[in-house]
């Protein structure tokens, strides 16, 4: 490239270009006088407009021919990105910010930054914290609605021994908790449809049969034995599903023994024990499940509802099968079991209040849990739900102070840690399902 520091003006020097085996000398004073009386950018589009003129019929490349002032000076007759026709424009020279004239004092060489990193090492991203925080609470909410709903329903239950009542009255407070919602337009309210009733009679049954064993259970013996009883839901699981056509690998058949074991164990060794309470637990396992598999059959057609909706329409359609059936079961011992009640706690406030909590609890636990499932991985929420489990034992032990042999308690820590391998098996087994899809 020219530019107007490397040559002195005054000086004389004689350039020579070779073509052929002529020779045509060029004054380098004489070329570069008439450009030196204009502007500068005057005197650059003039010289590179008028190649051809001062050197005629050159058609090929001349070749570096000289160093003047220690910098190279090279002339080429096919246009380059720096050297265009005189009616084109030279936009590049007004980029250069060193120079604005667009001449350079010095060659130039554009060195091609290094791209930002995306996360800096030490600096966290703030996205990771967020979501981290919010699984925190999320955990955090459903493990303390689920403790309390656990502390109050069993008050309840020591005091008003009606667990088909209480059931049913948790259930009622659900439905006018989604209604609420749904009418204060807090929670989109979904589109209901005779196909999607039927769809959800199945699992509503199944959710009705579950929740009044468990309340059964709870009534009969102690809140942690029902818990380890509970934990072995997987195992009804894998067997359920595999009679309607699921396989599953080797492993996960054998996560569920410690299980199996473990629940046995606690049960030999409970000091609470109850056949009543043992059954109610079992029965409330295959609810569950139940529950879950044909949810996942015969809802297939209707995922646009979200988990908490689908909670919601359940409650009220359980409630709907468990009411009458407690009205008949247990409906005329409530007045006389109402009275002593009132007569052991004291204060009727005192019984109101641990209903109420108990009916506002049962329902924000559950619907944490379906929040939490839509939030996170069912690995995770497999996980969480086995920690779940353990927070309750130990919680429900120290308020209620119910004793716990050491058998017991190793039974009960064997079954869910079997619960967890569990957790782990299936979830690899359905990573292997999806990598072969």
């Amino acid at each position: 490239m020219l530019t107007s520091n490397l040559i002195n003006p005054s000086s004389t020097s004689t350039v020579t270009f070779s073509k052929s085996n002529h020779h045509y000398a060029i004054n380098a004073s004489t070329l570069l006088n008439p450009l030196l009386n204009r502007t500068q950018p005057q005197r650059i589009l003039h010289h590179l407009s008028a190649p051809t003129s001062l050197v005629p019929h050159l058609g090929i490349k001349v070749s570096i021919f000289s160093k003047i002032h220690g910098y190279p000076l090279t002339l080429s007759s096919t246009p380059t990105s720096q050297i265009y026709d005189s009616s084109s424009k030279i936009s590049h020279l007004s980029r250069i910010s060193a120079n604005p004239s667009g001449l350079s004092p010095k060659p130039r060489f554009q060195i091609p930054r290094a791209a930002p990193e995306a996360n800096p090492e030490g600096v966290p991203e703030p996205k990771t914290n967020t979501k981290t925080l919010q699984l925190a609470l999320v955990f955090g909410f459903w493990y303390f609605q689920n403790i309390v709903f656990n502390i109050y329903n069993k008050k309840v239950l020591n005091l008003f021994p009606f667990p088909w009542l209480l059931a049913s009255f948790q259930l009622f407070v659900g439905s006018v908790w989604m209604l609420l919602l749904w009418s204060l337009k807090l929670q989109p309210c979904p589109k209901i449809s005779k196909p999607f009733i039927i769809a959800l009679l199945g699992p509503a049954l199944f959710h009705t049969i579950g929740h009044i064993s468990a309340c059964v259970s709870f009534s009969k013996v102690a809140v942690s034995f029902t818990h380890v009883i509970k934990s072995s839901e997987p195992v009804f699981s894998v067997v359920f599903s595999s009679f309607l056509g699921d396989s599953y690998p080797l492993q996960v058949w054998l996560s569920i023994l410690p299980i199996v074991l473990g629940c046995s164990l606690a049960a030999v060794t409970e000091v609470s024990f109850n056949f009543q309470g043992l059954w109610g637990a079992l029965i409330s396992n295959v609810g569950f499940v139940l529950r879950n598999i044909y949810s996942k059959r015969s809802l297939q057609n209707f995922k646009e509802v979200n988990g908490l909706n689908l909670y919601g329409w359940i409650s009220i359609i359980s409630l709907l099968y468990l009411f009458p059936v407690a009205v008949f079961v247990e409906g005329s011992q409530w007045v006389q079991g109402y009275h002593q009640a009132i007569q052991a706690v004291g204060k009727p406030s005192t019984l109101y209040i641990w209903v109420l909590l108990s009916g506002v609890f049962y329902h924000l636990y559950n619907q944490s849990s379906y929040q939490a499932l839509d939030e996170i991985s069912p690995l995770t929420f497999s996980v969480g739900n086995t920690m779940k489990r353990v927070v309750v034992i130990i919680s429900t032990i120290l308020v209620f102070r119910n004793p716990v042999r050491p058998l017991n308690a190793l039974g009960s820590a064997i079954a869910i840690f079997g619960t967890f391998l569990y957790s782990q098996a299936s979830s690899a087994s359905k990573k292997k399902s999806e990598k072969k899809d």
